[in-house]
């Protein structure tokens, strides 16, 4: 086991959204099953019915429409920074794009509580929340290393994840930091 007193590796890097599969994968998750779900459920209740294109064409907008907003604000990129110490992993939102997203955020509270849509309120206070996300290592129970997209995924609990975005140059001295910091893994641990 290492010792606590040990250099920190500290990195920024600007991750392309649509472009990168970790993302993708997770915008699948989030967003596609979802309105997938609701567009099916619309094209079993409705028929045959115009009404029927027209609600799966607003679906289609709104996906659209996001997308712009997230190429137009965001430059289609998430700006994350991170640190690896001796006790934790921390993943946080770059300071520039953090108060961008403390401005939607909270533009979105205010309108959803304004029209009295509680569960939208709920989404924006937790996108908050989770600008900046620690995982201890001996929260750490699953490992993947993906050298082909210089990314590492970590996950201790249900709801803790941090996928770490390394670049090119320093993906193996990231790699290297994080076998030497995850504890020693269980018999039949495929780590």
């Amino acid at each position: 086991m290492m010792s606590d007193i040990q250099e920190a590796v500290r990195w920024e890097i600007s991750v392309p959204i649509f472009k990168n599969t970790v993302i993708l994968k997770q915008l699948g998750l989030a967003i596609g099953i979802p309105f997938g779900l609701v567009a099916l459920v619309i094209v079993l209740v409705s028929g045959r019915s115009r009404d029927t294109l027209y609600a799966l064409g607003f679906i289609a907008a709104l996906l659209i429409l996001t997308w712009l907003f997230v190429m137009a604000f965001y430059r289609g990129k998430y700006e994350a920074e991170f640190v690896l110490d001796g006790k934790c992993v921390l993943c946080r939102t770059q300071a520039k794009q953090a108060r961008k997203n403390r401005i939607v955020n909270t533009l979105t509270v205010m309108l959803s509580l304004l029209s009295g849509k509680t569960a939208a309120a709920g989404a924006g206070m937790l996108a908050q929340s989770r600008q900046e996300v620690s995982l201890r290592w001996n929260r750490i129970t699953k490992v993947k290393y993906k050298p082909k997209s210089c990314t590492i995924l970590l996950r201790g609990g249900w709801t803790e994840q941090i996928a770490l975005f390394c670049t090119g140059e320093n993906y193996e001295q990231v790699e290297s930091f994080v076998r030497r910091n995850i504890p020693l893994p269980k018999k039949g641990d495929d780590r």
